[in-house]
């Protein structure tokens, strides 16, 4: 029986997957990758699983009706990354089509991502930079890390590995989290709060959950209104934890100080109330995208689609 597999990150073809793209063409007779260049719609995603049996996911919106749709040989969608909020999971369970993950291969890469937003925005290194491109020489008085607060939302491995940077920059840092892991906080020194004791305490505050129904729009007028004078939004995680439009207000009004998101309700990020104001730093769902976890998250993918279709056990199956 011949073997059809679907790719569609957008940095699958880098050379850090040499090794994993080499391995899953051995294993497969035919493999399809993204001719587009940016994650798929629904529609797009559908014209290209004729015949497919194991499909390696980016960022593409795997709808209910996009699984509804989808040909009886899928068996498996491997996401090349942490995040499953954009596959449908009751629909893909209903079709018995089993869905897996890279957990903690890009938690650096995100980390490292968070802290520099966090610096970018603390000394507005962005519109420095586009000043001194265009000739100009700008004072500009930024405020340092030392000393601030730093409110993580969120302690997995990416907020771990954020909050152990930020004591090294000798910044107080409370967190809060459903499943707060006691013997880390303890060891590094990190503030267990609810989170509106974190919203209302923090100079910095960095996002680190999922998106499902109880984080979207975890971040609304009400709870901005909660923060202080100033406080500076940092988001990699997923874009519907913060209302948008919330957002832009609060940074025109100056309730917020500024704003750093690597993601967005709608990508790639066309319009937008956020667009064209000061203190917003942007940058194109890249947290993920360093030599390191690419090849990580991979290698990890491919292994995944690989045991499913060989029935080999996957420690890393979401829904048994």
């Amino acid at each position: 029986m011949s073997m059809k597999i679907l790719v569609t990150p957008t940095s699958f073809l880098k050379p850090e997957n040499a090794a994993a793209k080499a391995k899953l063409e051995a294993f497969a007779d035919e493999v399809v990758y993204n001719d587009l260049g940016r994650p798929l719609q629904a529609e797009e995603i559908l014209e290209r699983l004729d015949g497919v049996d194991g499909y390696v996911a980016g960022l593409d919106y795997i709808t209910a009706d996009v699984l509804s749709k989808a040909p009886d040989s899928l068996k498996v969608i491997s996401r090349y990354g942490a995040g499953v909020d954009r596959v449908d999971m009751p629909a893909a369970t209903a079709k018995g089509i089993k869905v897996t993950n890279t957990p903690g291969t890009n938690s650096v890469a995100v980390c490292e991502l968070a802290f520099a937003l966090m610096l970018c925005a603390a000394r507005n290194i962005p519109k420095l930079h586009a000043a001194v491109e265009k000739g100009e020489w700008p004072r500009s008085q930024g405020i340092e890390l030392r000393g601030k607060t730093l409110g993580i939302v969120g302690m997995g491995a990416i907020g771990k590995n954020l909050a152990t940077r930020a004591k090294a920059f000798g910044m107080t840092v409370n967190a809060y989290d459903p499943y707060f892991d006691e013997a880390f906080a303890k060891e590094n020194g990190i503030g267990r709060m609810d989170l509106d004791e974190v919203l209302t305490t923090s100079d910095f505050i960095s996002l680190h959950v999922p998106l499902n129904d109880s984080t979207r729009h975890m971040i609304d007028a009400e709870k901005i209104a909660e923060m202080k004078d100033g406080a500076v939004v940092i988001n990699t995680a997923r874009g519907g934890i913060i209302d948008e439009q919330a957002a832009a207000d609060a940074v025109k009004s100056g309730k917020l100080g500024g704003l750093g998101l690597d993601a967005f309700e709608q990508e790639p990020l066309i319009e937008s109330p956020l667009k064209g104001l000061d203190n917003v730093i942007f940058t194109p769902h890249t947290g993920a995208h360093t030599a390191e976890a690419v090849s990580g998250m991979g290698s990890m993918a491919v292994d995944n689609v690989i045991a499913v279709l060989s029935g080999e056990n996957c420690p890393y199956v979401l829904n048994k």
